[in-house]
């Protein structure tokens, strides 16, 4: 059993959810010293349960949920804020991955974020930045089950981080689903790994980085099998992996491959990974691929860690928005505006709202006008798209929906969102929006405004008479969305 924290010095944890693997983390964090508890590690295969039409298998389901439910009795006692669960390629790509995430929610007794590829690699580099520093330009790889990420960087700063749709289970399945081995399925398996990364080729060129680093499952695999048949000492080259392909094609099968230091649960899915590993050297130029320490699930935790910071200066989130921002010209004298009036609205609702809540509402304030840049009309169904589609560091594909469903519901008819506003939370932060999107609708400075108090499913806007008669466009729109949210049957809004 795992040791319980002192106070002053707590546990954090992070569960990565991957298409081969689900891994559990816990440690300690003391500045910029990292020290792991312990580390849990079971093969799922996830990414192998996804059928024919994209939808998860009951049995793949299962294997997720047993899995999870024993990382949640882990979790006991350490402080929810501190613990972080994603999930990367397999649930990006599932079109059940909703109907599981409740289930498996449910299980693990937090919630799980699915990440995009891009966000996936910045959080695999800043796992290896933080445990293997270094000042050297470096392409950092990362093949998992469905993907594999490659990023370049310096120090802790990722410049590019990139996700290519290809992985050791799912290159497994395709080109040696039966088991067999022979030079044909090897060379087809490569050209296919080839085809998916030769987009990259200019991009991670050999002139822009001094070292390549390997990270995680497929890369320790290998290095572990080199290290143990004493080909290399666990570095990766270009001969050692010829080496490895030509023991499987002399075997035959998985079944019949004998390889040092091969551990079982890497059986099903050696073959991909050695063919994705030998088309990244000889495609790439590397000569020789490190194996590193850091990976995706320390990532998490140092990004988790520096999201709490109590000024979240480095929560990556906050420079995402502001680039957002400039990107797609927002007026941001108006989005501080709504951002302000919002947040002031919704302390009015409850007594101590979630941080994290109050980020998101200010997020959505700060882009509810960036699809002003497709058009003035509709602009709040622009935005949306733009928000539920955007790659913004920090930020998880589920964060980056309830951000784009907020900026959907800042104007017009309700009924767009209805199933959504099931959901207490969500709609308390869409009324705060709305009102203050109204209250700031003649783009200046809002003063003397009114108050919003709640009494069961009434909310009241009282609304002084000095003020209403001083802003009566201001009042008939506020009647307007009263009549709007009376049509909705969600809530009653009163003005007084």
């Amino acid at each position: 059993m795992t040791t319980r924290p002192q106070a002053s010095n707590p546990i954090w944890a992070s569960i990565d959810i991957g298409s081969n693997s689900f891994r559990l983390e816990l440690a300690h964090l003391s500045g910029d010293r990292y020290q792991r508890v312990s580390y849990t590690k079971e093969s799922v295969r996830l990414g192998a349960g996804l059928d024919a039409n994209g939808m998860l298998t009951e049995a793949a389901i299962e294997r997720g949920l047993a899995c999870l439910k024993g990382f949640g009795a882990q979790l006991v006692g350490i402080a929810p804020e501190r613990v972080r669960a994603v999930a990367t390629q397999t649930l990006r790509e599932a079109r059940n991955r909703n109907a599981f995430l409740a289930r498996a929610q449910a299980v693990l007794g937090h919630p799980i974020e699915v990440i995009a590829g891009r966000e996936e690699a910045r959080l695999i580099f800043a796992g290896v930045a933080r445990l293997q520093p270094s000042e050297k330009p470096r392409l950092v790889i990362d093949i998992g089950g469905r993907s594999t990420e490659m990023i370049l960087g310096k120090g802790r700063k990722p410049v590019l981080a990139e996700s290519f749709g290809v992985g050791s289970v799912g290159l497994s399945l395709r080109f040696f689903g039966d088991g067999r081995y022979t030079e044909e399925s090897f060379r087809a398996a490569q050209v296919a790994a080839g085809a998916e990364l030769e987009e990259a080729l200019t991009l991670f060129r050999p002139e822009l980085w001094q070292e390549a680093l390997g990270s995680s499952g497929t890369v320790g695999a290998v290095s572990q099998i080199l290290a143990a048949s004493g080909r290399t000492d666990g570095r990766i080259t270009q001969d050692a992996l010829r080496w490895c392909i030509e023991q499987c094609i002399a075997a035959g099968s998985q079944d019949k491959l004998q390889l040092p230091g091969l551990k079982e649960d890497r059986r099903p899915v050696v073959a991909g990974g050695l063919c994705i590993l030998y088309t990244l050297l000889t495609q790439f130029g590397i000569d020789q691929l490190l194996p590193t320490k850091g990976a995706l699930r320390q990532g998490v935790i140092f990004d988790l860690a520096e999201r709490l910071q109590p000024s979240g200066a480095r929560d990556p989130r906050g420079a995402s928005v502001a680039e957002l921002q400039e990107r797609f010209g927002v007026d941001s004298a108006q989005a501080d505006r709504v951002a302000a009036q919002a947040e002031k609205l919704y302390r009015q609702l409850g007594d101590k709202p979630a941080p994290e809540l109050l980020r998101e509402l200010r997020w959505a304030a700060a882009l509810h006008e960036i699809g002003m840049l497709v058009s003035h009309h509709d602009h709040h169904r622009h935005s949306a798209y733009l928000i539920g589609h955007v790659d913004a560091p920090g930020f998880s594909t589920n964060q980056l929906q309830r951000l784009a469903a907020l900026a959907l519901g800042q104007r017009g008819g309700l009924r767009k969102l209805e199933s959504q506003l099931a959901d207490a939370q969500l709609l308390d932060q869409i009324v705060a929006l709305r009102l203050a999107v109204i209250l700031c609708h003649a783009r200046t400075p809002v003063s003397g405004s009114p108050k919003l108090e709640r009494s069961g499913r009434q909310l009241t806007l009282r609304c002084p008479k000095s003020w209403s008669d001083a802003h009566a466009r201001t009042r008939f729109l506020l009647k307007e969305e009263a009549e709007a949210w009376g049509r909705s049957g969600l809530l009653d809004l009163v003005l007084a």
